[in-house]
């Protein structure tokens, strides 16, 4: 990198954190630090939901796989402007109208007890800390690239500078930088696909048309590298349309608008932002295999991370990469700070205030909480990071995302949908889908290489089905009875009421967060 380069580099990184700094001079509430406030409106929110998954899985990991795998990398984009239609028709509304600051208190409007806060809490440190990993390698593999440093240390820059995101600005700055970094995310995505382009006379389907020629059909088709490379591939696209409905620094999302009809504006938002951009990723993707080739693509990183990166040297010159590279860094620095604040939020909101204070905790207390978490997080994050640095990033995403569709989907789509769902089965399910999906993980190609127990590396296709049949089975087997019974028909239509309307059975308005006001109590 030339001075220029590096110069525009740490420009866009000041910026962010003098949005950060701004934002922590509004933030004056624990509604402020966990949801900004529930001030942001649907259209600025959709653009940062836009942006917590057009990150560093997205840009740098499935243009990677694309590059380097042909058709199968779309199998980690294509289906997900899908799931936040369903995000838009099962949760969106729901989620804005009974949660405060977290998933466990979606939960907690009908079953109250420590117990459900417990397990969604660990669900959401779990499948946080899964997505945190791919964010920091990312961002480490391109400030290794760009400044050429040990990644050791290009990960602990990272982890200092979203600890001071977090800390200093919460949800507010985080969401401010997510609507900057999307804009430029978007900018960059549109100038690459343009370039690509202009190299085939503008025929959008030139790199496709000249990858069939030079890579063969395996390019452009699906292909199997092992028999089980098929359940593989279909586990992880049911995974990622089902994850999205569970994953909790994007579902947090909805609790950031002030009604539930910017809850269905923010997902429109999102799903049109998504739209555009994954059809500019397939472009970009081949133009990289054949534009910088795919030897000198694994040569840079074998999973293909950097190819976007080295796309752009090709194409712009260091001044193209060195903006490319920093609006990525943005990018991740973002999502990272979400992922972080859904983590923390669940550590202090629902296990130190709800389940150790036994809702006694003040928001100062609740605040000081988060703090601690975050730099455990941070730390947490940093470790695993560091073992996971030749991982492509959005295939380890993709494994977030089979978590969260096997722990917390079930019990959030059940808990608000289902007459008969009982605090044991959302427990049950919550614990098997959590356990299952972890277990095969750990047993799968991704951890053991070749000589792994299973021959299949994502858990979706086995562990959400295992967690949706206990769930059903335990409320079924042990159903409430007698008085329990007529409470639990009550809360259910209570909770209803509130979730499709908005409004309490008192018929009085839900308030909102930044007036301090409970909207889910447990």
């Amino acid at each position: 990198m030339d001075l220029v380069s590096a110069g525009m580099f740490l420009i866009l990184v000041l910026i962010t954190l003098g949005i950060t700094w701004i934002a922590n001079r509004r933030s004056s509430s624990a509604a402020d630090h966990f949801v900004a406030g529930g001030q942001l409106s649907g259209r600025q929110n959709g653009i940062a939901i836009a942006g917590d998954y057009i990150s560093a899985a997205s840009f740098l990991g499935v243009s990677g796989a694309i590059a380097l795998a042909g058709f199968n990398g779309f199998y980690l984009a294509v289906f997900v402007p899908v799931a936040y239609v369903l995000a838009l028709l099962l949760v969106a509304e729901p989620l804005r109208n009974l949660g405060r600051y977290t998933l466990a208190d979606v939960l907690a409007t009908r079953f109250p007890g420590r117990d459900i806060r417990t397990v969604m809490a660990v669900s959401t440190v779990v499948v946080s800390t899964l997505y945190l990993v791919s964010q920091f390698v990312g961002a480490a593999l391109l400030v290794t690239l760009l400044f050429d440093i040990d990644y050791v240390v290009a990960v602990l820059v990272i982890g200092g500078l979203t600890t001071v995101y977090t800390l200093l600005g919460g949800m507010l700055a985080t969401s401010w930088i997510q609507i900057v970094k999307t804009t430029l995310m978007m900018a960059c995505s549109a100038a690459l696909f343009l370039l690509v382009l202009y190299k085939y006379d503008f025929n959008p389907l030139g790199a496709f048309s000249e990858a069939l020629h030079t890579f063969g059909r395996q390019a452009v088709a699906p292909t199997r590298t092992t028999p089980l490379a098929g359940f593989d591939q279909l586990s992880m696209v049911f995974g990622l349309v089902l994850g999205v409905l569970g994953l909790p620094h994007v579902m947090i999302r909805f609790l950031t608008v002030p009604d539930a009809k910017a809850a269905r504006s923010s997902a429109v938002t999102a799903i049109w932002v998504f739209t555009a951009f994954y059809l500019m990723i397939p472009v970009i993707g081949y133009g990289a295999a054949q534009l910088v080739g795919k030897e000198a693509i694994a040569k840079q990183h074998p999973a293909g991370n950097l190819a976007v990166a080295q796309l752009a040297e090709k194409l712009g010159g260091g001044v193209l990469l060195a903006f490319v590279a920093a609006v990525a860094f943005v990018t991740i620095l973002a999502v990272l700070a979400g992922l972080v604040m859904a983590t923390t939020g669940a550590i202090a909101h629902d296990l130190y205030g709800q389940v150790f204070k036994r809702g006694t905790a003040t928001p100062r207390g609740e605040m000081y909480a988060a703090r601690i978490a975050t730099l455990a997080t941070c730390g947490i994050g940093l470790a695993v990071a560091l073992a996971a640095q030749r991982q492509n990033i959005a295939f380890l995403a993709s494994l977030a995302f089979a978590v969260a569709a096997s722990a917390n989907m079930p019990a959030l789509l059940l808990t608000i949908y289902w007459r008969g769902m009982t605090a044991r089965a959302v427990i049950s399910g919550m614990v098997v889908g959590l356990v299952a999906s972890l277990g095969i993980i750990l047993l799968s190609p991704a951890v053991n290489g070749p000589d792994a127990v299973l021959g299949f590396s994502n858990p979706a296709l086995v562990s959400v089905p295992l967690s949706l049949l206990v769930s059903v089975a335990v409320a079924l087997a042990f159903p409430v009875r007698g008085d329990e019974a007529d409470r639990g028909r009550a809360t259910f239509l209570a909770m209803r009421l509130k979730a499709l309307t908005g409004y309490d059975s008192a018929s009085r308005q839900i308030e909102q967060p930044a007036a301090g006001a409970s909207t889910a109590v447990g």
